[in-house]
């Protein structure tokens, strides 16, 4: 049985920070790609940032670059996190854990596991 599970969010000032989580069971890095995507109000979900195991490969959009950090618990292999720094309003959104075979993909209907979301709000 396939597990994501997002924690972390809240409510920051904007300059400030926050680390997200996924707890991930029922899956290996070796198999799927890992990607934080975000839904903000109003908007089409996007993938924030993404990391590949097999092909080593790490994404961020352009709108995070420099800010956000993926990493993931390469011991245990069973979480994945997202450093935020420097939060701005517009980093308002709910932010999803989700996985995809082999390879990141920006492409949002192909992901085959996703957790259920944390808020994070960033006040002005």
């Amino acid at each position: 049985d396939v597990q994501l599970q997002a924690s972390g969010g809240g409510l920051v000032q904007a300059g400030g920070s926050l680390r997200l989580s996924c707890a991930v069971s029922g899956i290996t890095f070796d198999d799927y790609a890992m990607s934080w995507i975000r839904q903000a109000p109003g908007k089409e979900r996007e993938v924030v940032s993404c990391m590949s195991k097999s092909d080593g490969s790490i994404y961020y959009a352009d709108s995070v670059k420099g800010r956000f950090t993926i990493s993931s618990d390469s011991n245990t292999e069973n979480a994945v996190f997202l450093q935020m720094n420097s939060l701005k309003p517009e980093d308002t959104a709910v932010y999803f854990c989700a996985a995809h075979a082999v390879f990141c993909t920006l492409q949002i209907p192909e992901y085959h596991y996703w957790g259920q979301g944390t808020l994070v709000t960033v006040s002005s």
